[in-house]
């Protein structure tokens, strides 16, 4: 029996339309649209937003893409799928707000199908997906909404899925050679499939949908907040971070990179503007500094 990858598609598009339009009522402009078509079958829909009042960068884009040989970055894992036909489907996100108090967030809820390459084989499919926020600037009840929501998007799934996957993104968005956490964390997840298609699907839906109301509120609460150039300075040097982590480790931009995805929408999750510095550190009692506090795992409800 094939997968429903039909009804995957259809609501990864709705999804894309429905943050887009939250985000464009909430900045005051329009995002434009850059359909585009991958050279081994398939394409997707960039939808971004550059220099607007409130987003400085928001790019929320839509992916259905197919290939002939799964590349290095899926197959690691997975070695007795290496060489199969594969298709991957999501809608990946990634917001640069203006405003130095108000977070950068990145969400991804994707699919992912190996599919049969001889007889008595079956597709392989899994799910994956999360959504975290990195602050400049943390109001700790920013922090706690935002995990709140993620719990509460995860409990029907049942009582396990919120710590483990709050544990996994902790893990996995941190910069080892920082040593420290890319911003206070969310949830994470990959390889899901156990709990069969429908299941692994709800799961992922909650995700997708439960963005919004995760981040918009603390949009509304922060975007007209006065800042200066000093803490815009900061947030440039903050973003510097940003960029490192997904450069270095983050394994969707590799995966877009190896499997010949298109490089202007894989990049489009980094900021328009970042800075370093050599040797520079906050001073000591200051807010910025106060931000390392929050770089380390923590619970947050």
């Amino acid at each position: 029996m094939s997968l429903p990858v039909d009804s995957a598609q259809a609501y990864f598009r709705q999804l894309q339309s429905h943050i887009v339009d939250t985000l464009q009522e909430l900045d005051g402009s329009r995002f434009e649209a850059d359909e585009w078509k991958h050279q081994e079958g398939g394409g997707g829909l960039s939808r971004f937003l550059e220099n607007g009042p409130v987003f400085e960068r928001a790019a929320v884009l839509f992916s259905h893409v197919k290939g002939h040989a799964l590349p290095p970055s899926a197959s690691a894992h997975r070695p007795e799928l290496a060489g199969r036909p594969w298709e991957a489907m999501g809608v990946s996100l990634v917001i640069h707000p203006r405003n130095p108090h108000v977070p950068t967030t990145h969400m991804n809820v994707r699919m992912f199908v190996a599919q049969a390459q001889e007889h008595g084989q079956k597709d392989v499919f899994w799910f994956g997906g999360g959504l975290d926020l990195t602050p400049y600037y943390l109001h700790e009840e920013d922090a706690r909404h935002f995990h709140q929501v993620c719990h509460d998007a995860l409990a029907p799934h049942g009582s396990e899925y919120y710590p483990r996957y709050k544990r996994w993104c902790d893990e996995y968005f941190y910069l080892k050679h920082r040593n420290e956490t890319r911003g206070i964390g969310g949830i994470f997840y990959d390889d899901l499939n156990e709990p069969g298609f429908e299941a692994s699907f709800a799961l992922t839906r909650s995700v997708g949908d439960c963005f919004t109301q995760a981040y918009v509120p603390i949009v509304r609460a922060r975007m007209d907040r006065p800042y200066t150039d000093a803490q815009r300075e900061f947030q440039a040097i903050r973003r510097g971070r940003y960029v490192e982590f997904n450069l270095v480790f983050d394994r969707g931009t590799l995966f877009g990179l190896q499997s010949g995805g298109r490089t202007e929408s894989i990049l489009l999750s980094m900021p328009p503007q970042a800075k370093w510095r050599y040797n520079w550190s906050p001073e000591h009692g200051t807010p910025e500094a106060a931000l390392a506090q929050y770089l380390v795992p923590r619970e947050w409800i």
